[in-house]
């Protein structure tokens, strides 16, 4: 799995020059980690996150930590992948049925942000298909979640997020992946 992860990062189009600069550190500090997906080996680890989107637009949520509107997303279990992270992530925190869009996972994302704790999370961002249901996060996570459109997402989003909510906002690229679900506005990834 490691030489996996690897090799997708690497192989990103980076979204803009955040991304290109996130993507070059994650390489570096990954290449080094004895055990990148333990948040536990090191205050720099892997997360899994994701970028839920439907015909409503995209779900972000205020961190209960942290008190900025993000996408879903966390730590990686043991035995789990990073993909499987993001989906777990963001069941348990917003409640709502998702799905990797097309039925594969895609990694739209990659950014390198300070995470509690003092921890540095390499962040790994998927695509996510949730449908048109409402969230509904359980009582022990942020009650702040919501589908937003793309316009509202950039102006409360963390500013980090500008490039990757444009790019999904505009519609597809070829190096999004393989993404056949269509999302608001009548957009299809493919």
């Amino acid at each position: 799995m490691r030489a996996a992860v690897l090799a997708t990062v690497i192989a990103r189009t980076p979204v803009d020059a955040r991304e290109r600069m996130c993507i070059e550190r994650f390489v570096t500090d990954f290449t080094r980690l004895e055990e990148p997906f333990s948040e536990h080996a090191d205050p720099v680890h892997v997360t899994g996150s994701a970028f839920v989107v439907g015909p409503r637009g995209v779900v972000l949520h205020r961190h209960r930590v942290l008190g900025i509107w993000v996408q879903p997303g966390g730590h990686i279990d043991p035995g789990e992948v990073p993909w499987e992270a993001a989906v777990r992530e963001t069941v348990e925190e917003i409640g709502l049925p998702v799905e990797h869009a097309g039925g594969v996972p895609t990694l739209v994302h990659v950014d390198v942000h300070p995470g509690p704790r003092g921890h540095t999370h390499l962040d790994l961002r998927y695509l996510l298909d949730g449908g048109d249901a409402d969230p509904k996060p359980p009582p022990e996570e942020s009650q702040d979640v919501g589908w937003f459109t793309w316009d509202e997402a950039l102006s409360i989003g963390e500013p980090n997020m500008e490039g990757i909510l444009k790019a999904l906002a505009s519609g597809p690229s070829p190096d999004r992946g393989t993404v056949t679900a269509t999302f608001g506005e009548g957009r299809q990834w493919t």
